[in-house]
């Protein structure tokens, strides 16, 4: 079994280096230029076996989930992905398990830019967590407190497969791989962030649903919302897997979608259609802002419909 060190030395061997990394991994913390006339968006997230995902996920699909949950917060902040920092909690030094992690992780930190450049090993139950870092044109940070009345509300992507692909494994039924895949291998949309400065007034990612998340953009703004539930984009294979109400549940409270749900006046409508279409990913305006507080949801008949949770909330159950 590899010791600490070892482990340490394995991760440091593989990690890439940016030219603005001053000092990595091997001193007792990293030493970072940030380039003037930025400010720094720091996140973190922790992601435990069991919870964040099922076990028995493969150690490289834990490994790009681990970064992708990280990269999607940077994104719904406009930001820029530069740095990360990642503490793993392993049962056992595994060398198989740690580089198969290891292809996963910087597979996703290669595609965007991203450097590790610290971190920690510890030996217990499997949990990793990473601190991501990013850069942003000073105020140019998209926040959640900038939505207002009569704003548009927008999703990118289509929502509810990850859900649905959870839903499957623990009916331990017919599955799509399809849907598993989104549930394993989010998108985090760094792209879509960075091109909507200047576009969007407010972001999240939509990690707890969609429900939740928004709801966190409304009371941080002040502010209501409708949405229309016939505008819920949806895969064609969620359409397949799962009848209309369930799959307005999944979209709204399921989670771990990983799109952006932003907010932004009607007039940047044509400029957002187009800057969404030189990336070649939908986005789509699910709904309004509204002054009243609460959100409103309205079946394609203009009904009131209400789901049966609000979305995935920590002590009171897990993901997986």
């Amino acid at each position: 079994m590899p010791g600490e060190f070892a482990l340490i030395d394995r991760i440091r061997a593989r990690a890439a280096r940016r030219d603005d990394v001053v000092r990595g991994i091997g001193d007792d913390a990293a030493v970072l230029a940030a380039p003037a006339g930025h400010e720094l968006i720091v996140t973190c997230d922790t992601l435990v076996a069991g919870v964040h995902f099922p076990d028995g996920t493969g150690p490289a699909d834990v490994g790009y989930k681990t970064l992708a949950v990280n990269l999607s917060d940077l994104a719904a902040m406009a930001a820029a992905p530069a740095w990360c920092t990642l503490a793993l909690t392993l049962p056992e030094g595994d060398d198989a398990w740690l580089d198969a992690f290891l292809d996963g992780f910087l597979e996703l930190a290669d595609e965007h830019g991203v450097s590790l450049v610290g971190g920690d090993t510890t030996r217990g139950p499997l949990a990793i967590t990473v601190t991501a870092l990013g850069l942003v044109p000073t105020g140019q940070a998209l926040l959640r407190s900038g939505a207002r009345a009569g704003e548009d509300i927008w999703v990118t992507g289509t929502l509810g497969d990850a859900a649905g692909g959870l839903a499957q494994w623990r009916q331990r039924g017919p599955a799509s791989a399809k849907l598993r895949y989104r549930l394993d291998r989010p998108t985090p949309r760094v792209q879509a962030g960075l091109a909507l400065r200047g576009l969007a007034s407010a972001a999240v990612d939509l990690s707890d649903g969609l429900a939740a998340d928004l709801g966190h953009v409304l009371a941080a703004s002040g502010v209501g919302a409708r949405l229309d539930l016939g505008r819920l984009p949806s895969s064609r294979t969620l359409a397949d897997h799962f009848e209309e109400n369930r799959r307005w549940e999944l979209q709204l409270t399921g989670g771990d979608d990983y799109e952006l749900c932003f907010t932004a006046p009607a007039a940047n409508a044509l400029a957002i259609e187009q800057a969404m279409a030189a990336l070649e990913l939908p986005a789509t305006v699910v709904g309004q802002v509204e002054a009243e507080p609460g959100l409103r949801l309205l079946t394609p008949e203009g009904g009131a419909w209400s789901p049966p949770a609000t979305g995935y909330q920590h002590f009171e159950g897990g993901h997986a």
